[in-house]
């Protein structure tokens, strides 16, 4: 006895065939956006890094003299540590304090969600109005909003964004209060899968705080931490706005960081070449640093 195959009629082929193509239609409109305003600049990018770009002159190829000239510039090594410096405190600071506001505005109360969309707004205001307005605070003078309170302490005013040993500092709060909010509502949604039942036995059982803290929340909400840590490892490393309206790199150079350098690189000295060299090499290191943190992660989640 034989089996016998069947091909599919040509009816059911053709909704098939629809059935695949429909999504890809809907999809085409960003795709082509992303095509045209992303990943054609990006490798025009990364082929111009090899030119030295003369407009009008032709372009002259250089090799990766461009990056080699970047790497040991002494301003880009200096920018390098600012980076560093900003994004870790940024990244570490975002997530201790959205952890600590989830922890607080967690819940079902209807204050609660007002609260929570008032805090919330930082993150959908432009990073350009943000930065003004806390320029504003910094004010050095004793008219500012930050040295006016500083002034009833018996202390100030602080030239917080014209003095080189605090311009990083403070440019670094801001960053923090841009960025927890975001990260509050992603442990929010980490926390609300966390079994409460565990928060009742513990409490039966005499466990402290700390202890449930430990225990209970943290490893429950480990999957939306390493969200939280991969998105700030990011913005830490392409930090711009923040600096760029707050200080512009200054004073000094002490707040100068990657992108800024980057920046003045392109746009002030028109050195084109040398700035794209400087972007692929963040997008490398931005790159490397994803797929490591989320290595890690997942090598986190499977113990």
């Amino acid at each position: 006895m034989t089996a016998t195959v069947t091909a599919p009629g040509p009816r059911r082929a053709r909704f098939l065939g629809k059935k695949a193509v429909l999504p890809w239609l809907f999809l085409a409109p960003g795709l082509l956006l992303a095509l045209v305003f992303k990943f054609l600049p990006m490798g025009k990018g990364v082929w111009l890094s090899f030119f030295d770009v003369r407009p009008f002159l032709g372009d002259q190829w250089v090799g990766l003299d461009n990056y080699t000239r970047v790497l040991t510039d002494h301003r880009f090594q200096d920018a390098i540590g600012h980076t560093l410096v900003l994004g870790i405190g940024m990244s570490i600071g975002g997530i201790v304090v959205g952890f600590l506001l989830a922890l607080l505005l967690e819940g079902q109360a209807r204050s609660l969600k007002i609260i929570r969309t008032a805090v919330f707004l930082p993150v959908v205001t432009a990073t350009a109005v943000v930065g003004e307005m806390w320029r504003l605070m910094y004010y050095p003078t004793s008219d500012g909003l930050i040295n006016s309170g500083l002034g009833f302490l018996g202390l100030g005013p602080v030239p917080f964004l014209d003095n080189p040993d605090t311009a990083l500092w403070a440019t670094m709060a801001m960053g923090i209060w841009m960025l927890a909010p975001y990260n509050m509502v992603i442990i929010l949604a980490g926390l609300a899968g966390v079994d409460r039942s565990l928060y009742e036995a513990a409490a039966m059982d005499g466990v402290s705080l700390w202890q449930r803290l430990r225990h209970i929340t943290l490893p429950a909400i480990r999957p939306a931490l390493g969200i939280v840590l991969t998105l700030a490892a990011i913005r830490g490393l392409r930090v711009f706005t923040e600096v760029y309206v707050l200080t512009g790199g200054g004073p000094a150079g002490s707040t100068d960081v990657w992108m800024t350098r980057a920046y003045t690189l392109g746009f002030t000295r028109n050195d084109i070449g040398g700035a794209s060299a400087a972007s692929v090499v963040l997008l490398c290191v931005t790159l490397l640093l994803t797929v490591t943190v989320n290595y890690l992660r997942k090598r986190g989640d499977v113990r």
